[in-house]
Order: structure tokens, then C-alpha cells, then sequence
């Protein structure tokens, strides 16, 4: 039989968190998340089968949405990653297939990227050098699709002091380093 064990996208059996100066970059692996998008002439129908599921809200462009079992934000013209607490939802796209049906398709994606949480006063001139995403005009809630460094990921800002960043999990490594140096470039 198998010995599995769970490893972060760092490859650790503890997610990794580096505090450099005032920020701290902390990896985050306790997210379930899943892709939900709108079939083809089913949009309304995907919107009322959400809107009637108790604890979830799909938010609208560029932005993000919270409750208390859920969180989304926007990826694309009706498309969305739901995230959810892992221990809690460890089957988020089936939950989320059986409450869309065939309005929507939905595709596993938690073990498919990473996510680090980076907190702290200074996080616009951290990222002001790794994107050219305009954090500082961002708000609590935002979210965006763009490149840091050479990578894609999403950008999303959940606090004035926190912003969320995923990116394809294989590049967790590259990642973590481009955090860790505009941290310490600040600091």
C-alpha cells in the first residue's frame, strides 16, 4: 500500500512563510478551488441556479465576492474560480456541479495552482515591481488577471494590507523567489 502524503506547492510537508522587513509572503495551501463558466446561451440559467444556492455569489467584472462558505472572483466573460475552506469543501466542483448542472462546466482546480498570501503596509511598492497591475488604485475586493514578473497570475487584493496571488502551480518556485526579492528591494 501507499504511504501519500499531502505536500505544498513548495514541496514541503508546512507551507513555507518568509517575513522580510513588513512584509510577509506565506503560502497558502489551504484552498479548495474550482473554475465554473457559463456554457454556451446558458448564462441566465447558470446565474439563477447560483443565485438560489444558499452561500454563494459570483461576482461581476473585476472584482470578487465573499461569503461565508465561498469566495469568487472573475477570470474572464462569464467565468469565475470559487475557493472555499479545503477541510470544509475538499469536493468544491462536485458541490458546484450539482448546483449549476448543465448551465455550467466546472473543472477541479485546486491541486492545479498555488497560492500565496502577501500581507503587509507596503504591498504597492512591492508589486509595483513585479506588475503592471495598478494596485494602488485597487480596492478590497479586486481582482485581476496579469503578468509578475514573467509568470500569469491572478492578483487578489482581500484586504487593504493583503493581497492573494495565484499562479499555475508548477511555477510556485519562480514565483516565491520574484516575492521574496521585491521584498527584500523594499525593506
Amino acid at each position: 500500500m501507499h504511504k501519500l502524503k499531502p505536500m505544498t506547492a513548495l514541496g514541503a510537508d508546512a507551507p513555507r512563510v518568509d517575513t522580510i522587513g513588513t512584509v510577509t509572503i506565506g503560502e497558502n495551501p489551504d484552498l479548495a478551488l474550482a473554475s465554473l463558466a457559463a456554457r454556451r446561451g446558458q448564462a441566465d440559467t447558470l446565474a439563477q441556479a447560483v443565485q438560489a444556492a444558499p452561500g454563494l455569489d459570483l461576482p461581476v467584472p473585476g472584482k470578487s465576492t465573499r461569503t461565508e462558505e465561498h469566495a469568487a472572483f472573475w477570470m474572464g466573460p462569464e467565468q469565475w474560480m470559487v475557493t472555499a475552506a479545503h477541510d470544509k469543501h475538499e469536493l468544491l466542483a462536485a458541490e458546484l456541479k450539482a448546483i449549476v448542472g448543465d448551465a455550467g462546466s466546472v473543472t477541479e482546480q485546486t491541486d492545479g495552482w498555488c497560492c500565496f498570501d502577501v500581507t503587509g503596509p507596503a504591498l504597492a511598492d512591492l508589486f509595483e515591481r513585479l506588475s503592471p497591475a495598478p494596485l494602488r488604485q485597487m480596492a478590497p475586493g479586486d481582482a485581476t488577471r496579469t503578468t509578475l514578473e514573467h509568470l500569469g497570475v491572478f492578483l487578489w487584493v482581500q484586504a487593504e494590507d493583503k493581497v492573494a496571488v495565484l499562479a499555475p502551480r508548477s511555477s510556485a518556485g519562480s514565483l516565491h523567489h520574484a516575492l521574496t526579492a521585491a521584498a527584500r528591494s523594499i525593506a
